[in-house]
């Protein structure tokens, strides 16, 4: 037996389908990939970064969006990011779309789970590194305290700063903010 030919999707066509569909989808080189639900830890860790990201932004031009905010990320990849921030006048393309892409996040999180930590480090921060306006990406643990800041230097390169104490201090100089994990970490259970 021979196996179906896999269908690809134009991004228009998976723009059409996810403005249709009752559930939300990522899109990376033409494949189409439905978003499965988190778990407690997960959304708890999204939560305390959004609200610890608001109270800092409050009186300033800046935002904080959730999971539901598409980001386009490259030509060929669509994806909704954990958390993303950003100082300025938010940018969207897909006009007449519903909902728009934002296309110029400062900071993207992306808490991990077993089923995308790989994707998440791999392929999607690489294409995360395609937007101009991008200068961080976080990634926070689920299974133990630990956020890996991936910071843009002003000579180009990227560079890891590992935290994983309490008293450790997330700095992210791009949007003007400091968040220590003890906040981040506040009220998630974790394994062991």
């Amino acid at each position: 037996m021979s196996a179906l030919p896999k269908r690809f999707f134009t991004p228009d066509e998976y723009l059409e389908l996810e403005y249709k569909a009752e559930y939300k989808s990522q899109y990376f080189a033409g494949e189409i990939f439905a978003m499965a639900g988190v778990q407690p830890a997960h959304d708890k860790l999204a939560t305390n970064l959004i609200v610890a990201l608001g109270l800092r932004f409050r009186g300033r031009s800046c935002d904080v969006f959730s999971s539901d905010m598409r980001v386009r990320a490259a030509d060929d990849m669509y994806t909704y990011p954990d958390v993303t921030a950003l100082c300025g006048e938010p940018k969207f393309s897909d006009v007449g779309v519903n909902p728009p892409s934002l296309l110029n996040p400062r900071v993207i999180f992306e808490v991990l789970s077993p089923s995308t930590e790989s994707f998440d480090r791999g392929i999607k921060f690489a294409r995360y590194r395609r937007l101009e306006t991008l200068s961080d990406y976080v990634l926070v643990s689920t299974d133990r305290m630990r956020v890996e800041h991936h910071r843009l230097r002003e000579d180009g390169v990227w560079v890891l700063d590992d935290l994983g104490t309490p008293d450790g201090i997330l700095r992210l100089d791009s949007v003007g903010c400091e968040i220590g994990l003890a906040e981040i970490y506040e009220r998630v259970t974790l394994p062991g």
